[in-house]
């Protein structure tokens, strides 16, 4: 027997030799690989949210939907209702609150006020701030204010009894107890187009009487008979926020005078109200650069106001227009049944009062200044 060797069936062959793979290679194969991961990802996610979008109920989505519209409405409201950016009402909403708003009515409570205090170095206080504003802009124009100011003393001494300002007096102006609407045209034509806007606001305001003697916002002035109660929207040129909230149209009105004092502590604007049977003592404003506006709401018979010994009428829907620095006094001497005489009041600039006069006098008495 003769031993024959056979061949193996298992071939051991040996992969040919390749060059080793760069590493570079490698990791843009991992990243692709990766990044095919994560479209894949992605679009799950996608359909994944499609889906749910598709399944929500329709409730939730009309829910959604409505919330939606009111945030857009809100938004549009809020914008519309900003009141307009004018001279008069520079930044008078910004910090009134934390500044002697209570109840809705600004009290001033510093003692360096030129307004409520009355002190020797007054005129001293006004030329420095005078002398800070010629350095900050101009002594161009400034003659009545800086003769006005070094004199104050003998002008406000040197006065008729009939016109006594008791702040401040400026020289040279026209005087007169009572102005012509044409004074102020374009004001007074404008507050007596807008008369029943500002007699609703008013009416509404007034129906709270009825639940409390004196709702918020309200101020009761001191009277030798009667009474007297004023509701500020500015208040020695400070905004009272919550009274102007209340008064939305009212307020937006101020913008869109072109004399309306509301940037120095002379400038007011308030409705006014005078109960039948009250009498306003006789008494002087505080300058002589500003008119007095009032435009009758209510006006019952009997009712007077009198400027330097001349008696007027208040009539609705017109404007009358006066210089309080001269004395006067108002009364209301008509029955119960006939209801309160109302104005609603606000200060314009004197029309002799040039324009670079009345931007000096805004920095010179400046609230809290």
């Amino acid at each position: 027997m003769v031993w024959v060797p056979l061949r193996s069936t298992r071939t051991d062959r040996r992969a040919p030799l390749r060059a080793p793979t760069p590493r570079c290679t490698t990791m843009s194969v991992e990243w692709l690989l990766d990044w095919s991961w994560s479209l894949d990802g992605l679009r799950d996610c996608i359909a994944t949210g499609i889906q749910s979008f598709r399944d929500c109920d329709a409730t939730a989505l009309a829910t959604v939907a409505c919330l939606l519209l009111l945030f857009v409405w809100y938004c549009y409201h809020v914008g519309r209702e900003q009141p307009r950016a004018y001279a008069t009402v520079n930044a008078l909403m910004q910090g009134a609150e934390a500044n002697g708003v209570q109840n809705g009515y600004v009290y001033c409570h510093s003692p360096e006020c030129v307004r409520c205090a009355h002190h020797d170095g007054l005129n001293q206080k006004l030329y420095h701030n005078l002398q800070e504003y010629a350095k900050r802009y101009s002594w161009s124009g400034m003659g009545r204010i800086h003769k006005g100011i070094r004199e104050q003393g003998r002008y406000l001494s040197s006065r008729p009894a009939i016109q006594k300002p008791e702040v401040f007096f400026l020289p040279d102006l026209p005087t007169m107890p009572y102005f012509s609407r044409d004074a102020q045209k374009h004001d007074v034509e404008l507050l007596e187009r807008n008369f029943q806007t500002i007699l609703c606001e008013f009416e509404t305001l007034y129906k709270a009487f009825s639940n409390c003697s004196l709702p918020q916002g309200w101020k009761v002035n001191s009277t030798p008979s009667g009474e007297w109660f004023t509701f500020h929207l500015v208040n020695q040129g400070m905004c009272v926020p919550r009274n102007c909230r209340r008064c939305p149209r009212t307020y937006r009105l101020l913008g869109s005078l072109r004399t309306c004092i509301g940037n120095n502590v002379f400038g007011n604007a308030c409705l006014s109200v005078l109960s039948p049977g009250t009498v306003i003592a006789e008494h002087y404003g505080p300058t002589n650069i500003r008119i007095r506006c009032h435009l009758g709401l209510k006006t019952p018979n009997n009712c007077e106001l009198v400027v330097g010994g001349e008696p007027q009428c208040w009539a609705e829907g017109r404007c009358l227009l006066f210089d309080d620095s001269f004395l006067h006094t108002a009364f209301h001497e008509g029955p119960p049944e006939e209801g309160p005489r109302v104005v609603f009041m606000v200060d314009l600039w004197h029309p002799n009062v040039a324009a670079a006069e009345r931007q000096a006098l805004d920095f010179i008495f400046a609230p809290g200044r």
